[in-house]
C-alpha cells in the first residue's frame, strides 16, 4: 500500500482550467472502476456478475419468473438468464433511444426508482448494468417480451455495436445478458465456479421456490439450487457440524410495509456469533438498522423473559452474552422510497424504520417460542450466564495483558520481539515469523525504523470455537495480543494497533501453510477488523533462486514453476538452482530483498470476498468434528501413490 507523500505538491502554475478533466458517458467508470465495484481484483470482477444477477433476482422477488440460469462459457464470458417480464424495448420519450439501450449506457437509469415498476428492489442506484457494460469488452442482451425477441450488443466498454433489432417471434419471456470482462481493466478475468455457486446457494435460501441453475462449459459442472424451507434451511446448513442447543427458531412478519424473516439457532461449544443480514436479498455485510433492531430486540426479549421467570439475580445479560454461539439470518424486504442501501456495493442498510420494526418482531414472536419450549429457555439462560462469567474472566485477562493491572509473567511481551523504533504506527509493520532461525535472519535483514519481528515457538493453538478467556491463557497468543496492543474479541479496536500491517511470514511448505491457517483463524475470530480493513498480509518468499555458476551475482528469484522455466532460459547454460524450502535457507540480504523490502517484495493482502463461504469452510476444516473434514478431504484432495510421487520428484531435478 503506497504511503502518502506530503512533500510532493503540484506547482501552482500547473493547476488551471486545462487540468480539469471532464469524463463523459461511461469513461468515468472505466477511469475509476474501484468507485463502482470496490476493486479490480477477484471481488470486483465477480461484482459484475452480482449486478446482473441482482437484476434477475429483482424480477423474481416481485413475482416474475421462477428460474434463473447462469452459464460460464469457454471464452470467459458469462450469461445470466431470467424468466421475468423482459427489459423494456420501446423508445424512451425523453432521450429518443430504446429503453434497454438506456439501461446499459446511462448511469442512474432504470425502472427501480419507480415503485410502480418494482415494489421491492436491491438495485436502487441505477448503475448496475451500466457498470458491467462499461467494464466489459463485449455485452449482448437478448430480450423476450410480449411475443417478440430482440437483441442489442455493445463492445469496448459500452460502445453500441449492434443497435436494437427484432429477431423474431417467441413464446419466451425474460432477459439474458452475456458479457465478457475487459482484460485491460481486470488483471485476471477468470471467474470462480465455487464463488458463484456460493452466491447462488445463498440466493436460493432467500428466494424460496426460485430455481437457480449454474453451468460451467469449461468443466462440464452443473448444479441446481432450490429451497422450499427458506431461512430455516439456511441456518441448518450454517450450523451443520456444530452441537445444537435446541432447534432452529424462525418467524416472519410485516410492519410499516417492511416484510421481515428471521431464523436463529444457538450451538453448544461455539463461542462466536454469526449474524448474516440481508436487505431486499442483497447481503449487507456491514449490517445496518435491521441488524441493530434484531440485536436490541433479542437482548430485551431474553432479559425480560428470564426476569419474568425468576432466572436472573441482579445483573442483566449483555447482548454479547446472549449472542455467544448464536447463528442467525435476518432478511428484510424494504419497499421503494424507504430502501437506503449505502454505497454502490450496498453493504449497509440505513433505513431508520427497519430498526424498530425488526426489534418489535423479535419481541413479539420469540417469547411465544420460549414459553412453549420452557426447558430450552432455561438452558439458554444458563448458557448466557456462563458466557457472562467467562466474559468477566476474559476482561480481567485482557486488563492484565494491556497492563492496566499487574502483569503476569505469561503476559509480558516476549524478549524475542525485535520492536520497531518508529512511532508512526501507520507505517510500522509486524512480521510474525516461523521459528528462531528465520526470526534471527529477519531481524538482521529488517528496516529497524518501522519493521518489528516476532518469532513463534512452534505451531499456534487452534482457536476455532474457543472462548477469548481460553485463548488468552495461551502464552503465544497473549504475547501477540499485547504486541499488537489493540485488545482482542469484543474489545478489539484497530485504531489502537501499534502496526499498520500485520505480516505472516512462514516457510513455503505444509507446516508453513498450517501456521498461516491457524494465525488467520485467530485474526478472523478475535481481531476481525484487522482483516476487514486490509491490515493482514501473507509474505510471499520465493521458491527458487536461479544463478550463474561462474558469476553468482547474476541471479533471478522465482515465485512459480513458470518463472523458474523462464529464469533457466535467461541465465543460460551453467546455471544452478537454490530451492528455498524454508526462510532460514536464505541469508539476511536475500530475505530482505525478496520478502521484506517494500520496494521489491510481494505481499498477499488477506481479503474475505465471501464471509459466508469462509464461515462454512472454516467450520469444516478447523472444527472439532472430524467427519465433515474427512468428507471434504475425500472430495477435494488427490492422493498420489509413493512410486508415482518418486516419478514426480525425478522430473524436478536440475543440472546444478
Amino acid at each position: 500500500m503506497p504511503e502518502l507523500e506530503l512533500d510532493k505538491v503540484l506547482p501552482e502554475e500547473d493547476y488551471d482550467a486545462s487540468s480539469i478533466e471532464v469524463l463523459s458517458g461511461l469513461e468515468g467508470v472505466r477511469k475509476r472502476p474501484g468507485m463502482y465495484i470496490g476493486s479490480t481484483g477477484p471481488s470486483g470482477l465477480h461484482h459484475l456478475v452480482w449486478e446482473i444477477l441482482d437484476n434477475a433476482v429483482d424480477e423474481a422477488v416481485n413475482g416474475y419468473g421462477k428460474k434463473i440460469s447462469l452459464t460460464m462459457h469457454r471464452d470467459g464470458s458469462v450469461s445470466i438468464e431470467d424468466e421475468g417480464r423482459g427489459m423494456p424495448v420501446d423508445i424512451h420519450p425523453k432521450t429518443g433511444i430504446p429503453a434497454v439501450q438506456l439501461i446499459f449506457t446511462a448511469l442512474h437509469s432504470g425502472g427501480k426508482f419507480n415503485s410502480a415498476a418494482y415494489k421491492v428492489s436491491g438495485g436502487l442506484h441505477g448503475v448496475g448494468a451500466t457498470v458491467t457494460n462499461a467494464l466489459s469488452e463485449r455485452v449482448k442482451v437478448n430480450v423476450w417480451r410480449k411475443g417478440k425477441a430482440y437483441e442489442i450488443s455493445f463492445k469496448d466498454g459500452g460502445k453500441l455495436d449492434q443497435p436494437l433489432r427484432e429477431v423474431g417471434d417467441t413464446w419466451k419471456h425474460g432477459t439474458m445478458v452475456t458479457f465478457k470482462p475487459d482484460a485491460t481493466i481486470f488483471p485476471n478475468t477468470r471467474f470462480s465456479y465455487e464463488t458463484i455457486a456460493h452466491r447462488l446457494e445463498e440466493k436460493s435460501y432467500l428466494l424460496t421456490g426460485v430455481r437457480f441453475i449454474l453451468s460451467d462449459e469449461n468443466t462440464g459442472q452443473k448444479k441446481e439450487f432450490y429451497c422450499e424451507n427458506g431461512l430455516r434451511e439456511y441456518v441448518l446448513t450454517l450450523t451443520k457440524g456444530k452441537a445444537p442447543l435446541g432447534e432452529v427458531i424462525d418467524f416472519s412478519g410485516e410492519k410499516e410495509g417492511i416484510r421481515m424473516e428471521v431464523a436463529l439457532r444457538w450451538s453448544q461449544g461455539d463461542y462466536q456469533e454469526s449474524i448474516y443480514s440481508y436487505a431486499n436479498d442483497v447481503r449487507t455485510g456491514d449490517g445496518g438498522t435491521h441488524e441493530s433492531g434484531f440485536k436490541s430486540g433479542l437482548t430485551k426479549c431474553l432479559n425480560e423473559w428470564a426476569q419474568a421467570n425468576g432466572l436472573l439475580k441482579g445483573q442483566a445479560l449483555e447482548g454479547s452474552d446472549i449472542r455467544e454461539g448464536l447463528t442467525a439470518v435476518v432478511s428484510v424486504k424494504v419497499p421503494e422510497g424507504m430502501n437506503e442501501l449505502e454505497g454502490q456495493t450496498k453493504g449497509k442498510l440505513g433505513t431508520p424504520a427497519a430498526l424498530p420494526a425488526v426489534s418489535a418482531l423479535v419481541q413479539e414472536k420469540l417469547p411465544y417460542f420460549l414459553d412453549e419450549h420452557r426447558e430450552f429457555g432455561l438452558e439458554l439462560v444458563r448458557k448466557c450466564e456462563a458466557s457472562r462469567h467467562a466474559r468477566e474472566a476474559a476482561r480481567k485477562a485482557r486488563e492484565a495483558v494491556r497492563g492496566t493491572r499487574k502483569r503476569t509473567p505469561e503476559a509480558i511481551i516476549s524478549d524475542k520481539l525485535a520492536a520497531a523504533q518508529g512511532k508512526d504506527y501507520r507505517r510500522n509493520e509486524l512480521f510474525i515469523v516461523e521459528g528462531d532461525s528465520a526470526g534471527g535472519t529477519a531481524k538482521t535483514g529488517r528496516d529497524r525504523s518501522h519493521q518489528a519481528i516476532l518469532p513463534l515457538r512452534g505451531k499456534p493453538l487452534n482457536t476455532y470455537g474457543l472462548p477469548i478467556g481460553k485463548v488468552m491463557e495461551n502464552v503465544e497468543f497473549a504475547t501477540l495480543v499485547q504486541t499488537i496492543g489493540a485488545g482482542a474479541g469484543e474489545e478489539f479496536d484497530p485504531k489502537d494497533s501499534h502496526y499498520g500491517k500485520i505480516i505472516i511470514m512462514t516457510d513455503a511448505d505444509t507446516d508453513g501453510a498450517h501456521i498461516q491457517t491457524l494465525l488467520l483463524t485467530f485474526f478472523w475470530n478475535f481481531m476481525r477488523p484487522l482483516v476487514d480493513q486490509g491490515m493482514v498480509y501473507v509474505a510471499q518468499p520465493p521458491l527458487y533462486r536461479v544463478y550463474k555458476k561462474s558469476d553468482p551475482s547474476r541471479h533471478v528469484y522465482c515465485w512459480s514453476e513458470e518463472e523458474l522455466e523462464a529464469a533457466r532460459k535467461k541465465i543460460g547454460a551453467g546455471y544452478g538452482i537454490n530451492r528455498y524450502k524454508g526462510l532460514g535457507e536464505m541469508n539476511a540480504q536475500q530475505l530482505a530483498e525478496t520478502t521484506m523490502n517494500p520496494g521489491t517484495r510481494q505481499l498477499l493482502r488477506v481479503v474475505v470476498e465471501d464471509p459466508l463461504a469462509l464461515e462454512k469452510k472454516m467450520g469444516v476444516l478447523m472444527g472439532k468434528d472430524s467427519l465433515p473434514r474427512w468428507d471434504w478431504i475425500q472430495e477435494n484432495v488427490t492422493f498420489v501413490l509413493e512410486d508415482e510421487f518418486q516419478e514426480i520428484l525425478k522430473g524436478e531435478g536440475n543440472n546444478g
